[in-house]
């Protein structure tokens, strides 16, 4: 008889025990050899050494499966004690960059969707430019979540620019997380949609994870990370200037922006639109352009952006030409 301590690193708990501990119950009755109690992340196997080997073997299996997939459950789990690969769900599509939090695989949906993702892997900075709805931000966070799951990096750095921070934001209610937390809501959104609650939580209570406006990243190193400036048409030409040079060590940067929606002062210059005239020459850095075509939301977004476009056509035509 020997004791053994397993910790579950990087699991959401609630997951991999089961609602009410089911699928803990049902380790117990698969492995009767072996004393099994569990205490938060700490697994204590009192028992036969052989049975035990074969237990941390497929708890270790399914630790792996629950980081994936964001989910577990009981055909899965006797697949693995079986020494068999867990199958179904959407499990192993090839095309998926991650899982969603109920199992579905999150992948490009387009072609230029599918130019993002080589772009990540072939680049260290990538400027993707779309309107909205096109995906830009949601392929950019699963790339970065993926990252992360692979200990390619150590954290996940998002950041937007608080456009009326200088005026508006002073008379919202709250302290200053408060008051910046609805420019970054599309960006909780988006984690939400990819790591189970409870481990987004822990992620953000350790800086694993980090949202923040873009005035806070001055004077910041940013190494061993996946950072993504979304709305970056919102930038001033200072402003990209700083966050570009924040890049460190074993690091990407994602800028991802719509043209169509610069919500500058109309004296001022987008910093992103600068960039690309800038930086298109620079080896290293990769440029990728989405359209309608790439719109995964509603279908009626796509006629919606449609119907701006050419309304904005027919009002530049009917402008009279100044000489």
């Amino acid at each position: 008889m020997i004791e053994k301590h397993i910790v579950l690193d990087d699991v959401d708990l609630l997951t991999f025990y089961g609602v009410n501990n089911i699928h803990l119950q049902m380790l117990k009755a698969l492995y009767p050899k072996l004393r099994i109690v569990a205490r938060g992340n700490i697994i204590k196997v009192l028992g036969d050494e052989v049975e035990m080997c074969a237990f941390e073997e497929n708890v270790e299996r399914m630790r792996q499966h629950c980081i994936q997939y964001n989910s577990l459950n009981e055909e899965a789990i006797l697949s693995i004690v079986k020494g068999e690969t867990p199958n179904g769900g959407g499990h192993g599509d090839a095309s998926a960059i991650v899982y969603s939090v109920t199992g579905k695989p999150i992948g490009a949906r387009s072609d230029n969707q599918r130019l993002l993702v080589e772009a990540y892997e072939q680049n260290d900075m990538i400027f993707t430019v779309g309107p909205a709805g096109s995906g830009k931000t949601y392929v950019s966070i699963a790339l970065a979540v993926r990252a992360l799951k692979n200990k390619e990096i150590r954290k996940i750095i998002l950041s937007r620019p608080a456009v009326e921070a200088g005026e508006k934001l002073g008379f919202l209610p709250g302290d200053m997380k408060e008051k910046i937390d609805p420019y970054l809501q599309p960006l909780y959104d988006a984690l939400q949609d990819m790591i189970p609650a409870q481990k987004l939580t822990e992620y953000m209570e350790q800086n694993v994870i980090q949202i923040a406006p873009l005035a806070f990243m001055r004077g910041r190193t940013l190494n061993d990370a996946v950072v993504i400036l979304d709305e970056a048409q919102n930038t001033t030409t200072q402003q990209m200037k700083m966050f570009l040079t924040r890049m460190g060590q074993n690091t990407k940067m994602i800028i991802t922006g719509d043209m169509t929606q610069i919500d500058l002062p109309r004296a001022v210059r987008s910093g992103l639109k600068e960039a690309l005239i800038v930086l298109k020459d620079v080896k290293g850095i990769s440029f990728v352009e989405m359209s309608e075509k790439d719109i995964v939301r509603h279908k009626l977004v796509t006629r919606i952006v449609n119907a701006y476009d050419d309304y904005d056509r027919r009002r530049k035509e009917a402008e009279p030409t100044l000489f």
